[in-house]
C-alpha cells in the first residue's frame, strides 16, 4: 500500500471517528431537548388545570354571593310582610270605628287625633308598596279574594264579586290578605207560574128529579 493510500485511509478513519463524536454529543443534547419538551407539557398541564380550578372556584363564589343576597332579600321580604299583615287589623278596626261614629262626635280633639294615627298607619302602608286589592264588580280571582258566599243576582253576572266584606292587601305582587267578598251565581231560578185556581162547578141537576 502506498504512503497516500495510507494517507487516504488514515483520513477517512478520522473522519469517521469525527462523525462518530459528532452524533456522541448530538445524542445528548436530543435526549435533553426531549425531556424538556415533556417538562413543558406537563407544566401546561398543570397551568390548565389550576386555571380551570380558579375558574370554577370563581364561579361558585359568584354563586354564593347571589344565592345569600338572595336569601337576604327574600327573608327581610318575608319578615317586611308579616310585620306589615299585623299591622292590617289595626287598620280594619280604625275604619270599621269611623263608619259607625256619630256625626256629634266628630269633631271632638281626641277624635281627630285618632283619625291622624289612622292617616299615618294609610300613609305608612302606601310607603311600604301596601296597595289594596280591588275587588267589587271584578271577576273573581281566586288568587286575590276569598269567597264567602256565592248567592244568585240578577244584575251581576255569575263569577262576579257582588260586594266587598273585608279589604284585601297586596305587597307588590304578592297578597297579604285576599278580599274577602260575596261572589254572584247567577241569576236566580226562574219559577213555573202557579196554575189558577179552576172555577167552581155547579153541581149537575139530579135526573131523578
Amino acid at each position: 500500500m502506498t504512503e497516500e493510500k495510507v494517507q487516504e485511509a488514515g483520513s477517512g478513519q478520522e473522519a469517521r471517528t469525527e462523525a462518530l463524536a459528532e452524533k456522541t454529543d448530538e445524542q445528548p443534547a436530543i435526549d435533553e431537548l426531549t425531556e424538556l419538551r415533556q417538562e413543558l407539557g406537563q407544566v401546561k398541564a398543570r397551568e390548565a388545570e389550576y386555571l380551570d380550578g380558579w375558574q370554577r372556584s370563581r364561579a361558585e363564589l359568584a354563586n354564593a354571593r347571589k344565592r345569600f343576597q338572595r336569601d337576604q332579600e327574600q327573608a327581610y321580604a318575608h319578615a317586611q310582610a308579616g310585620v306589615l299583615t299585623r299591622i292590617l287589623p289595626i287598620v280594619d278596626d280604625l275604619e270599621r270605628a269611623f263608619e259607625t261614629l256619630p256625626h256629634n262626635l266628630s269633631g271632638l280633639t281626641w277624635i281627630q287625633g285618632v283619625l291622624l294615627i289612622q292617616r299615618k298607619l294609610q300613609a305608612l302602608l302606601e310607603q311600604a308598596g301596601v296597595t289594596p286589592i280591588e275587588a267589587t264588580q271584578q271577576e273573581f280571582d281566586p288568587l286575590a279574594h276569598q269567597a264567602v258566599t256565592h248567592e244568585p243576582s240578577a244584575t251581576v253576572p255569575a263569577g262576579v264579586v257582588i260586594a266587598e266584606l273585608q279589604r284585601g292587601y297586596k305587597l307588590g305582587d304578592r297578597v297579604l290578605r285576599p278580599a274577602m267578598v260575596r261572589v254572584s251565581s247567577g241569576p236566580p231560578p226562574v219559577s213555573a207560574p202557579e196554575p189558577e185556581p179552576s172555577e167552581a162547578r155547579e153541581p149537575a141537576d139530579d135526573p131523578s128529579e
